[in-house]
């Protein structure tokens, strides 16, 4: 499968898949392994999780079906998050939620995420979100000592704006290898706000979570869903393809930022669907008709 270039060191896979979801997939660590392999036969070797994933249980259950098959571990790039602190039982003492960007804070929770994960290095460590308590400097020095030990390879951030993302990386000693961004049919914030443009300039990939927007395009419930859906339906038709996600990620990829979709899916059926549509085409008037629909009017 095609895979992205995102650093000098490292390239992952076109399709991502995310852990967001993974205790409610209501599998065993060996079905889990399973799942991994298979994931990594039909080319999608990266894996996307955050510190605060279920409750901070995701990262943990991951770790448990790596550790049954540790060799797994250098066919793989694992991604993960940090600086959302949640209100959990957990951590009774903490009122409400906030973000922590602290040095402190930072290396803590990637060590943290280290041993969840029962590896010895993160390959990408994303900022989950910004902050308005945000200080560049810190959070350069957390990642200098973690890239100097060896602990995390590469820095980004998720749902950064452009000014967000400049002004972190004007501090830092290595360019952010990605954001990580909501895109979809249903969601063009990105490409109205200039980020993918900016992204574009800085050559680098975003990264789509909720690609199918929640399933809304799948299954419409509101009249801006309904008219999205009935485009990729459209679209579907002259293709000849009866799978309507396959569209939506082809809709996806296509585009010349070159967005790397985060699947959330526990189906090796759906994922490989995924993977299927890096040979779906459609054309420029074909991604426009999806895209118009979403907008409501035609482009000016």
């Amino acid at each position: 499968m095609n895979t992205v270039k995102i650093a000098p060191q490292l390239e992952i896979s076109r399709i991502v898949l995310g852990m967001w979801k993974l205790l409610d997939w209501n599998i065993s660590d060996q079905q889990l392994l399973t799942y991994l392999k298979q994931s990594i036969e039909a080319g999608v070797t990266t894996f996307d999780h955050a510190d605060i994933y279920g409750d901070y249980e995701c990262e943990a259950g991951f770790g448990k079906a790596l550790q049954l098959e540790p060799s797994l571990r250098s066919q793989m790039q694992l991604i993960t998050k940090c600086g959302i602190k949640l209100k959990s039982s957990k951590f009774p003492d903490r009122r409400v939620k906030y973000y922590d960007y602290s040095k402190e804070y930072i290396i803590q929770q990637a060590e943290q995420s280290l041993k969840n994960l029962n590896t010895d290095y993160i390959d990408v460590l994303l900022l989950h979100r910004p902050s308005p308590f945000f200080n560049p400097a810190e959070v350069a020095a957390g990642f200098d000592e973690l890239k100097t030990s060896g602990k995390v390879n590469h820095l980004g951030v998720s749902n950064f704006t452009p000014v967000q993302f400049e002004s972190l990386q004007s501090y830092l000693n290595e360019p952010l290898v990605t954001n990580q961004i909501e895109i979809s049919p249903a969601q063009l914030e990105h490409f109205e706000n200039g980020n993918l443009d900016y992204l574009i300039e800085k050559r680098v990939s975003p990264m789509a979570w909720s690609p199918l927007a929640g399933g809304s395009l799948l299954q419409p419930k509101d009249e801006k869903s309904k008219n999205i859906h009935d485009a990729i339906a459209r679209v579907a038709s002259q293709i000849e393809e009866t799978d309507l996600s396959k569209v939506i990620y082809a809709w996806t990829l296509m585009h010349p930022s070159h967005i790397i979709p985060v699947l959330g899916t526990g189906k090796i059926e759906r994922l490989k669907t995924a993977v299927d549509a890096l040979d779906t085409t459609l054309s420029l008037e074909q991604w426009f008709d999806i895209y118009t629909a979403s907008l409501g009017t035609e482009v000016a």
